[in-house]
Protein backbone atom coordinates (compact mmCIF):
# COMPACT_ATOMS: atom_id res chain seq x y z
CA UNK A 1 0.00 0.00 0.00
CA UNK A 2 2.61 2.42 0.91
CA UNK A 3 4.68 1.93 -2.16
CA UNK A 4 1.22 2.71 -4.52
CA UNK A 5 1.03 5.68 -2.61
CA UNK A 6 4.59 6.79 -3.25
CA UNK A 7 3.94 5.72 -7.29
CA UNK A 8 0.76 7.57 -7.05
CA UNK A 9 2.11 10.91 -5.79
CA UNK A 10 5.11 10.81 -8.02
CA UNK A 11 2.45 10.80 -10.93
CA UNK A 12 0.02 13.19 -9.76
CA UNK A 13 3.24 15.20 -9.45
CA UNK A 14 4.53 14.52 -12.35
CA UNK A 15 1.27 15.80 -14.55
CA UNK A 16 1.61 19.22 -12.52
CA UNK A 17 4.96 19.56 -13.09
CA UNK A 18 4.13 19.10 -16.83
CA UNK A 19 1.34 21.46 -17.10
CA UNK A 20 4.00 24.17 -15.55
CA UNK A 21 6.42 23.05 -17.80
CA UNK A 22 4.30 23.53 -20.98
CA UNK A 23 3.73 27.21 -20.23
CA UNK A 24 7.45 27.67 -19.29
CA UNK A 25 8.35 25.60 -22.78
CA UNK A 26 6.45 28.35 -24.38
CA UNK A 27 8.00 31.09 -23.63
CA UNK A 28 10.49 32.11 -26.55
CA UNK A 29 7.38 32.24 -29.00
CA UNK A 30 4.67 33.68 -27.22
CA UNK A 31 7.46 36.82 -26.62
CA UNK A 32 7.23 37.36 -30.29
CA UNK A 33 3.80 37.22 -30.39
CA UNK A 34 2.49 40.85 -30.88
CA UNK A 35 -0.41 42.15 -28.31
CA UNK A 36 -3.35 41.15 -30.25
CA UNK A 37 -2.19 37.48 -31.18
CA UNK A 38 -1.09 37.46 -27.80
CA UNK A 39 -4.40 38.23 -26.30
CA UNK A 40 -6.22 36.24 -29.01
CA UNK A 41 -4.62 33.09 -27.58
CA UNK A 42 -4.51 33.27 -23.76
CA UNK A 43 -8.09 32.00 -23.74
CA UNK A 44 -7.25 28.53 -25.12
CA UNK A 45 -5.85 27.30 -22.22
CA UNK A 46 -8.83 27.13 -20.66
CA UNK A 47 -10.61 24.93 -19.19
CA UNK A 48 -7.98 22.08 -20.32
CA UNK A 49 -5.50 23.78 -18.07
CA UNK A 50 -8.27 24.24 -15.35
CA UNK A 51 -9.26 20.48 -15.19
CA UNK A 52 -5.86 19.40 -15.30
CA UNK A 53 -4.44 21.98 -12.72
CA UNK A 54 -6.38 19.50 -10.02
CA UNK A 55 -2.76 17.47 -9.94
CA UNK A 56 -1.47 20.68 -7.96
CA UNK A 57 -3.80 20.39 -5.04
CA UNK A 58 -3.89 16.63 -5.33
CA UNK A 59 -0.22 16.21 -4.64
CA UNK A 60 0.26 18.66 -2.20
CA UNK A 61 -2.71 16.20 -0.42
CA UNK A 62 -0.92 13.23 -1.36
CA UNK A 63 2.98 14.50 -0.33
CA UNK A 64 1.25 15.30 2.54
CA UNK A 65 0.36 11.90 3.24
CA UNK A 66 3.10 10.51 1.93
CA UNK A 67 5.36 12.19 4.64
CA UNK A 68 3.07 11.81 7.31
CA UNK A 69 3.36 8.10 6.73
CA UNK A 70 7.53 8.11 6.37
CA UNK A 71 9.80 7.82 9.38
CA UNK A 72 10.37 11.47 10.49
CA UNK A 73 14.47 12.02 10.91
CA UNK A 74 15.00 9.66 7.88
CA UNK A 75 16.79 10.80 4.60
CA UNK A 76 13.48 10.28 2.73
CA UNK A 77 11.17 12.16 5.40
CA UNK A 78 13.29 15.29 4.55
CA UNK A 79 13.42 14.70 0.71
CA UNK A 80 9.48 14.48 0.98
CA UNK A 81 9.26 17.57 3.18
CA UNK A 82 11.38 19.60 0.85
CA UNK A 83 9.35 18.13 -2.12
CA UNK A 84 5.87 19.02 -0.22
CA UNK A 85 7.32 23.07 0.35
CA UNK A 86 8.38 23.33 -3.20
CA UNK A 87 4.80 22.09 -4.26
CA UNK A 88 3.90 25.01 -1.80
CA UNK A 89 6.09 27.13 -3.53
CA UNK A 90 4.71 26.46 -6.58
CA UNK A 91 0.81 27.38 -5.23
CA UNK A 92 2.15 30.33 -3.92
CA UNK A 93 3.10 31.57 -7.03
CA UNK A 94 0.58 30.85 -9.21
CA UNK A 95 -1.99 32.89 -6.54
CA UNK A 96 0.22 35.82 -5.86
CA UNK A 97 1.55 36.37 -9.03
CA UNK A 98 -0.18 33.98 -12.01
CA UNK A 99 -3.95 33.59 -10.94
CA UNK A 100 -4.28 37.71 -10.55
CA UNK A 101 -3.26 37.91 -14.37
CA UNK A 102 -5.36 35.31 -15.53
CA UNK A 103 -8.48 37.05 -14.22
CA UNK A 104 -7.12 39.96 -16.33
CA UNK A 105 -6.83 37.86 -19.30
CA UNK A 106 -10.06 36.44 -19.14
CA UNK A 107 -12.92 39.35 -17.59
CA UNK A 108 -14.15 39.76 -20.77
CA UNK A 109 -14.61 35.84 -21.60
CA UNK A 110 -17.68 33.84 -20.94
CA UNK A 111 -16.29 31.03 -18.93
CA UNK A 112 -18.76 27.84 -17.57
CA UNK A 113 -18.61 24.29 -15.59
CA UNK A 114 -15.17 24.37 -13.50
CA UNK A 115 -13.68 26.99 -15.25
CA UNK A 116 -15.95 29.60 -13.98
CA UNK A 117 -15.91 28.29 -10.55
CA UNK A 118 -12.10 28.30 -10.10
CA UNK A 119 -11.49 32.00 -11.96
CA UNK A 120 -14.07 33.47 -9.67
CA UNK A 121 -11.61 32.37 -6.37
CA UNK A 122 -9.99 35.54 -5.07
CA UNK A 123 -11.69 37.78 -8.96
CA UNK A 124 -11.02 40.99 -7.04
CA UNK A 125 -7.31 40.42 -7.15
CA UNK A 126 -6.30 41.66 -10.29
CA UNK A 127 -2.73 42.99 -10.61
CA UNK A 128 -2.38 46.48 -9.16
CA UNK A 129 -3.47 49.67 -11.93
CA UNK A 130 -3.70 46.33 -14.47
CA UNK A 131 -5.77 49.06 -17.05
CA UNK A 132 -3.29 51.10 -16.73
CA UNK A 133 -0.09 49.01 -17.05
CA UNK A 134 1.95 48.03 -20.34
CA UNK A 135 0.44 44.62 -21.69
CA UNK A 136 3.58 43.62 -21.72
CA UNK A 137 4.20 43.83 -18.16
CA UNK A 138 1.45 41.89 -17.72
CA UNK A 139 2.62 38.89 -20.42
CA UNK A 140 6.01 39.16 -19.02
CA UNK A 141 4.51 38.15 -15.31
CA UNK A 142 2.33 35.53 -16.50
CA UNK A 143 4.90 33.74 -18.68
CA UNK A 144 7.59 33.70 -15.81
CA UNK A 145 5.61 33.32 -12.99
CA UNK A 146 4.91 30.00 -15.09
CA UNK A 147 9.12 29.27 -15.34
CA UNK A 148 9.25 29.49 -11.81
CA UNK A 149 6.12 27.28 -11.00
CA UNK A 150 7.66 24.93 -13.58
CA UNK A 151 11.16 24.66 -11.55
CA UNK A 152 9.46 24.40 -8.36
CA UNK A 153 7.44 21.48 -9.54
CA UNK A 154 10.44 19.63 -10.97
CA UNK A 155 12.53 19.91 -7.84
CA UNK A 156 9.79 18.65 -6.37
CA UNK A 157 9.44 15.81 -8.51
CA UNK A 158 12.94 14.87 -8.47
CA UNK A 159 12.81 15.23 -4.95
CA UNK A 160 10.02 12.57 -4.04
CA UNK A 161 11.35 10.67 -7.17
CA UNK A 162 14.96 10.31 -5.33
CA UNK A 163 13.04 9.46 -1.72
CA UNK A 164 11.16 6.83 -3.62
CA UNK A 165 14.68 5.22 -4.85
CA UNK A 166 16.22 5.24 -1.43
Amino acid sequence: MFLALQVLTIIIVAIAMALALAHALELPGKLRLAKEQYFGIQPIYYPGFTIGGAAEPLGLLFSAVLLFLTPPGTLAFWLIASAFIGLLAMQATYWILTHPVNNFWLKDVELKGVSAGFFSLAASRDPPDSENLDWTYLRDRWEFSHVARAAFAMISLILLVVAVAL
